[in-house]
């Protein structure tokens, strides 16, 4: 009896790090509200605003490349060696200097200063990201570990909905409407503050952590596989990306302000094609790779695979159209066809935005628990309501008027069809929701007002369940590779960090050949989630093909779990 009885769950090491979750979402959502502010604070272009994008997506990228670097040298993992329980501390620790950063670049009214400090908080989440899925399994008994990371991604995506919210408040001071006009009057002081707060919760964490004894520590002496060619292709994309963006804030210094639309015109097309050749470095190099590797596998280790560098490219577009919907959405309502809301008037649509994440995210999440076949078709019909209805009930709470998105309720319904429909096979279920994601795009495109409005944001809910499908297709029979395999496709997160900027300047550049039309840049930049969702479809359908000829049953049933 004694020796089927299931491990407790280690409760209070489980509480804490879902606090952990909590944070990736608080503060990568809590960005939508920070942009526009600094848009305006800053006189920031639209690319400029989403700079604070690239800062904190690609420092994902790099953290998780300085520890598969390290692997590569040394031959074992870093969070193997320290443990997931001082990985996590360190992570933690490392994000409070970036707190601290951003206070003291606030104090000195700086906004590259800004990007250093939240470049920083990214690192300590990269390190913390990669300890935390394994960790939560460890907690507890390993059959229920896929039930703990999906309580972890539940309350990540509560972050999400909420942080735009509580970053709105700290930065406007009210939930009444503030014109744009008044957010040049507010001080930064309300910056510190925030983030004075996040950084002491980051230290509380990790004191909780450090000093918590029942906290298993985790270690890992496992040697990780060779794969130099891999990490010497990894190094040569990074300086490439770095070479590509150095023209591009060149092209931001010593500009006269009293520049000719047709020099903005000109500036605007030198800017898009260095955006376009770091786009085309991602994709030819990962392709190229890949090509290199299957004619002679030594020393490419995952890479060797196909369905892992679709997968990379995969994973790079759906972080890519998952942040930059979001975070170019608040220049997008404030046009008129779009309502011409105020800065303080948005919070709500991107906290309905990301909420559609938790939307999915929660239903997905059924899956994971043994229950009835009965009784999971009633919650997948029922769970998805009860959410919308907490995201709708917690804005009203902060006194902002939500009757324009009670009809929203009809989005989620389509995705609730579309549950029904995929019945949990992965590829399956990211054909369906890459194509919804595709028609939602072009709707929003072809339309404005609410049902453009609608559309865009709908693009969260068939973001929502996204990851866990694109990650089992992509590391599928990597055997050994598995362990290598899942930190490439963590350093894909990297898109979050390209393709809203590159969004961004599009907007810019259709915005300076179309100047008599205004918001035009900015509505017709949305083709970018258009080919981010389209390539899904093709990954969808392609890896089924990749996986079929070695034998791998593709579709077979997994459960959702966490995002990024």
């Amino acid at each position: 009896m004694n020796a089927t009885a299931k491990q407790p769950t280690n409760t209070g090491a489980l509480t804490t790090l879902i606090i952990v979750f909590f944070f990736w979402g608080f503060i990568a959502a809590g960005n939508n509200v920070f942009i526009p502010f600094c848009k305006h604070k800053f006189n920031l272009d639209q690319f400029q605003s989403q700079l604070i994008d690239f800062a904190f997506y690609f420092a994902y990228y790099l953290g998780a490349l300085g520890l598969f670097a390290y692997g590569a040298f040394g031959g074992k993992d870093l969070v193997g060696k320290w443990g997931f329980k001082k990985s996590i501390v360190y992570g933690l620790l490392f994000s409070a200097l970036g707190a601290v950063a951003m206070i003291i670049a606030v104090n000195a009214n700086t906004f590259t200063g800004m990007l250093v400090g939240l470049f920083i908080v990214a690192l300590g989440f990269s390190l913390q990201q990669t300890a935390a899925q394994p960790f939560a399994i460890a907690l507890g008994d390993p059959s229920t570990g896929t039930s703990r990371v999906n309580l972890g991604g539940g309350v990540n995506s509560f972050g999400t909905m909420i942080g735009p919210l509580v970053v709105g408040i700290a930065l406007f001071g009210t939930t009444a409407a503030i014109t744009d006009d008044k957010i040049a009057a507010l001080s930064l002081s309300k910056v510190i503050i925030l983030y004075s707060c996040v950084g002491a919760l980051f230290i509380g964490a990790a004191a909780l952590f450090y000093f918590s004894k029942k906290v298993p520590a985790g270690i890992n002496e496992e040697k990780t596989e060779q794969a130099n060619k891999a990490l010497n292709f990894l190094l040569i994309l990074t300086g490439l990306l770095i070479i590509m963006y150095v023209p591009i804030f060149n092209s931001y210094k010593n500009l006269s302000e009293n520049i000719t639309a047709a020099e903005q015109y000109a500036l605007e097309v030198y800017r898009m094609k260095w955006l376009i050749g770091a786009l085309i470095i991602v994709i030819a190099g990962l392709l190229l790779a890949n090509k290199t590797a299957q004619k002679k596998s030594e020393g490419w280790g995952a890479m060797q695979y196909p369905q892992l560098v679709l997968g990379m490219l995969a994973i790079f577009c759906y972080v890519g159209v998952e942040v930059t919907i979001g975070s170019n959405l608040s220049e997008l309502l404030k046009q008129e066809d779009f309502g011409g809301f105020q800065s303080s008037q948005i919070a709500p649509y991107i906290s309905m935005y990301w909420g559609s994440l938790m939307i999915g995210r929660w239903t997905g999440a059924i899956s994971a628990f043994e229950i009835k076949s009965t009784t999971k078709q009633i919650l997948t019909f029922v769970v998805p309501l009860v959410a919308f209805g907490i995201i709708i009930g917690v804005n009203t709470i902060y006194q902002y008027n939500m009757a324009p998105l009670y009809y929203y309720v009809v989005c989620v319904l389509i995705q609730i069809a579309a549950f029904y429909v995929t019945k949990d096979k992965p590829a399956t279920t990211l054909f369906v929701f890459s194509f919804l994601g595709v028609v939602a795009m072009v709707v929003g495109l072809l339309t404005t007002g609410t049902v453009a409005t609608y559309a865009f944001l709908s693009g969260g809910l068939f973001c929502s369940i996204m990851w866990p499908c694109i990650f089992s297709l992509s590391i599928a029979g990597l055997g050994k590779y598995t362990t290598q395999g899942s930190a490439f496709l963590i350093m894909m997160i990297l898109g979050g960090g390209i393709i809203p900027p590159l969004q961004g300047k599009l907007s810019d550049y259709l915005q300076a050949s179309h100047n008599d039309i205004a918001g035009y840049g900015i509505h017709h930049s949305y083709i970018i989630p258009v080919f981010c969702f389209a390539y899904l479809v093709f990954f969808a359908i392609k890896v089924k093909g990749i996986l079929k000829k070695q034998g791998i049953d593709y579709d077979s049933e997994v459960s959702a779990v966490s995002g990024h």
